[in-house]
């Protein structure tokens, strides 16, 4: 089914486009943000707040898997809202997710210490972790559809791309956030600090849902509903019956999701634990990056509207092979310049090349009745393998061999199955958003 023409849009039109685009935006940073204020605690406080006992190593390792554990639910999210999205409409599971994310992270903020509770403390941590997990996984899928279903056939790819805009706003403010409050004596940003950016998310919750609530319901899916089109069982369509296409947009997302959490979680650890270098600068570092992104990516969702998805993706993936090894060598001069260097040129091209279309690309490769699911599955399976474990895969490998060459290898792996993905899969661009 097409949605639009290649032709100009009306003003009306125009503004409403603005509206839909700046909603499904907006929801994304307070998403986004509030998932990664708990990677940048989980590295500089949750291991000595919630597992005391530990060795530092172990005491990081479990925090790190707390982190994982939201990655973990992310699928079950995707399943869940991707179901009652393709069945009830997209609308709806955005205010949804929006409220059980937010609500999630404040409570993390008023939670007590093993010091307090012992034990109960990290199991409430967890439980909430899954919690957050859960509303994120099925958050992103509504947001680009919103925008994809409503967008003008030629420009797709571009306005999506500001819903991925989601994740470096959402960072940079954890970032910056979580700046702030380290700046704060060592003992004070133990006992309160690191609540503060957790307990914030309850404004940004408000201000989202009211945006979130004015959007209008996408015209593909209202037209579904009028010919009775809607799937009985989305996910079980998407595994049962397009199994190779759900396979081929687990495989993309593999590479550009581990990369940006070895950048912001991974590297922050490593260098301020096993280098020493001040979290200050890898802050800084993982800040700039991400603001750079803020240009990087409607570019490249920009420019696959013009030579298509696909060929960004395989240009993301070679990226990534040959600079595995060059990212750490830069990491491990502790040279500002240098870090600062490679951080940036990492997140932007081993990163942004793939996730700035992957908004338009993802959902283009299912059909509308499914779309919800395939999408929001196949990204979210994708970010539990790539974005829960990569971290901790590479932590221990830095632990037991005291290098990063295993590091390296581990993320050539990675995009080398992103290339054959990419390889395997059809290009989208232009084509019908078909039932």
């Amino acid at each position: 089914m097409t949605i639009a023409t290649t032709a100009p849009m009306a003003g009306g039109e125009h503004s409403k486009m603005n509206s839909i685009v700046f909603a499904s935006c907006f929801g994304t940073i307070i998403e986004w943000y509030d998932f990664l204020i708990y990677a940048t605690a989980a590295t500089l406080v949750f291991n000595k707040a919630f597992f005391p006992t530990f060795d530092p190593l172990a005491s990081t390792l479990a925090a790190l898997g707390t982190y994982a554990v939201g990655f973990l639910a992310r699928p079950l999210g995707g399943a869940l809202f991707g179901h009652f999205g393709d069945r009830l409409g997209r609308k709806s599971m955005l205010v949804l997710t929006l409220f059980i994310m937010g609500l999630s992270t404040f409570c993390i903020g008023l939670l007590p210490t093993y010091q307090t509770i012992g034990v109960f403390a990290p199991i409430l941590l967890m439980i909430l972790r899954i919690v957050q997990g859960i509303g994120l996984g099925g958050e992103w899928g509504g947001a680009s559809l919103m925008v994809l279903e409503h967008a003008p056939a030629d420009k797709r790819g571009f306005y999506t791309s500001f819903v991925q805009i989601g994740f470096p706003i959402g960072l940079v403010l954890a970032t910056l956030v979580f700046s702030l409050v380290a700046k704060l004596p060592d003992a004070d940003f133990a006992s309160y600090g690191w609540r503060i950016p957790f307990l914030a998310s309850i404004l940004l919750l408000g201000i989202g849902t009211f945006v979130r609530s004015r959007v209008p319901e996408t015209p593909v899916f209202e037209g579904l509903k009028r010919r009775d089109g809607l799937s009985g069982n989305p996910v079980g369509e998407v595994v049962g019956r397009n199994t190779r296409t759900f396979l081929i947009a687990v495989g993309l997302k593999l590479s550009e999701v581990s990369w940006v959490y070895m950048l912001s979680v991974f590297i922050v650890g490593y260098a301020t634990g096993k280098l020493g270098v001040p979290k200050a600068m890898l802050l800084d570092a993982v800040l700039y990056a991400a603001l750079f992104e803020l240009i990087t990516l409607p570019l490249f969702g920009w420019l696959s509207d013009k030579i298509g998805r696909r060929p960004l993706y395989i240009m993301g993936a070679l990226f990534s092979i040959a600079f595995a090894f060059p990212l750490f060598w830069m990491v491990d001069s502790k040279s500002a310049v240098l870090i600062f260097t490679a951080v940036t040129i990492a997140m932007n091209f081993g990163h942004g090349m793939m996730f700035g279309p992957e908004s338009c690309y993802f959902p283009e490769l299912f059909g509308a009745r499914i779309r919800y699911s395939g999408a929001s599955f196949g990204f979210q399976a994708s970010a539990a393998i790539g974005g829960g474990f990569a971290p901790i895969l590479a932590t221990v490998m830095v632990g037991y061999f005291g290098g990063t060459s295993g590091v390296s290898i581990m993320m050539i792996v990675l995009a080398l199955i992103t290339l054959a993905a990419a390889l395997a899969a059809h290009e989208t661009r232009g084509a019908a958003l078909r039932d």
